[in-house]
């Protein structure tokens, strides 16, 4: 299958390694040791499907970071794509396996950082400590005179409801454990929930509307493209936030956008959106009800670190003709 030193390239390598942080050797170790048969390409972090092609000429494997790939425009030499994450929406999965190609990608390496940022979310939310930090920037300083008030609404979690959608796989079940350390309640939908003592498995229109918080967990692809719509959304409390950490198209950001105008919802976190970054027209930047970030829930270093060394544990599973972590169709 593989020469004991195998051609690999790293297409998108500033996107993982945007800081200098991140240790590629584990990789190089697991093509056989030679670093020349490595080659980490680090200049743009979305290259086009042509300019990826062309890296992967006399490669045997291509690793990207949530970059789309053309998989027709690849040369014959490639044997495997290594998606280095989770989703794997970016790749046409049924016809990469036409054409021979083994797709992996790694599944739980951002299971407690993801988990993590979905809970400083509800933290932040039931204290709106983003809004009284944003008026201390402003200068506004009434929140600390006693006789103020307008203090922002506040409230306890214990008791609250945590909606998790697609939340039994590895980030949803963090979630699940860290809002029950809270004293949450936990409410999933999943095609793969089944009712036990740790949580209460749902529909999804019964998790929209008993919900005080709902989490997105599960993945893009046509059945959940757009799944949060206008329909859904006016089913949730209006006192409820939506939070998104998974992929952006799970919501129809139009929708949630005009929910958030009128007012219709508390508000909504986003670390995904539907176009990453959004444009600079969106409404998205300016809206007072929505806590927003560029896509951080990955990038912690240990959290990267940790995605290309598993990137390299699928690699050597692959060459030693085993490959783990196999993308099906």
């Amino acid at each position: 299958m593989s020469t004991p030193s195998t051609a690999c390239v790293i297409a998108n390598a500033s996107r993982l390694n945007f800081d200098g942080a991140i240790d590629f050797s584990s990789i190089v170790r697991a093509c056989g040791g030679d670093a020349d048969a490595v080659e980490i390409r680090g200049v743009d972090a979305t290259p086009s499907a042509d300019a990826i092609a062309a890296m992967c000429v006399g490669r045997k494997i291509l690793i990207t970071k949530e970059v789309f790939v053309d998989v027709e425009k690849l040369p014959r030499t490639i044997e495997m794509i290594a998606e280095a994450g989770t989703g794997y929406n970016n790749i046409d999965i049924e016809r990469a396996r036409e054409l021979g190609i083994t797709v992996t990608n790694v599944p739980s390496y951002s299971s407690d950082a993801v988990a993590q940022l979905v809970i400083t979310f509800v933290l932040a939310s039931s204290v709106e400590l983003c809004e009284q930090y944003g008026a201390l920037r402003r200068g506004d300083r009434d929140g600390f005179r006693e006789d103020f008030g307008g203090l922002p609404k506040m409230f306890e979690l214990r008791g609250r409801s945590i909606g998790l959608v697609g939340g039994t796989g590895g980030i949803g079940s963090r979630v699940a454990e860290l809002a029950r350390a809270l004293g949450m309640k936990v409410l999933v939908f999943s095609r793969s929930a089944q009712t036990c003592e740790e949580y209460e498995a749902t529909t999804f229109d019964e998790l929209m509307k008993r919900s005080d918080f709902i989490s997105v967990h599960c993945p893009l692809m046509p059945s959940t493209r757009g799944l949060i719509d206008a329909r859904a959304i006016s089913l949730m409390k209006p006192t409820a936030k939506i939070i998104n950490t998974a992929r952006g198209a799970i919501i129809n950001e139009r929708d949630l956008i005009e929910a958030l105008k009128a007012k219709k919802i508390a508000g909504a976190c986003l670390d995904v959106q539907e176009v990453e970054p959004p444009a600079s027209t969106s409404e998205l930047y300016t809206l007072e009800n929505v806590y927003m970030t560029p896509h951080i829930g990955w990038k912690r270093v240990e959290t990267r670190q940790r995605l290309v060394d598993c990137v390299a544990e699928n690699i050597h599973a692959f060459i030693s003709g085993s490959p783990i972590n196999v993308v099906e169709p």
